[in-house]
């Protein structure tokens, strides 16, 4: 009877542990490598939604200049000479479900923002889409750091 007891409250134990730390994982803090690979962005809390900012560049210099990567695409001539790291990709994206959150988000390659939805998909993959009108995509990220 005891030794079943006891065994009772292992597996309760694990079983009331389990959602806890699926819940754990899938939070959305944390450092993300993009699927290309060349760039680390780190999503925090903030402002009752998540933010994401560039951490790390595969290529941190401008091969042409030497100086470090700007946002040379962004049509604003003030904010075109703006480092790469340390821009925000995205700020407040608001919940709108469980590990899913909407709003806008920079793309750097072409300076524009666009709507997007970002969700955790796995314990290690978080899906960034974007949106223009009725022309969509997205890629996944890879989890590097919390």
């Amino acid at each position: 009877m005891i030794r079943s007891l006891a065994v009772l409250i292992t597996c309760l134990a694990a079983l009331f542990g389990a959602p806890s730390a699926r819940a754990q994982s899938a939070d959305a803090s944390g450092t993300w490598l993009t699927q290309a690979g060349d760039a680390r962005v780190k999503v925090s809390k903030c402002g009752g939604g998540i933010c994401g900012v560039i951490v790390w560049l595969k290529e941190p210099y401008d091969t042409a200049t030497g100086q470090p990567a700007s946002d040379s695409k962004n049509p604003n001539p003030a904010l075109a000479r703006r480092p790469l790291i340390g821009l925000p990709l995205f700020n407040g994206m608001q919940a709108t479900g469980p590990n899913k959150w909407s709003g806008q988000i920079y793309n750097a390659d072409d300076g524009s923002m666009y709507a997007s939805n970002i969700s955790v998909t796995g314990t290690d993959t978080l899906r960034i889409e974007g949106c223009v009108g009725a022309l969509c995509g997205g890629e996944t990220w890879t989890r590097v750091g919390r």
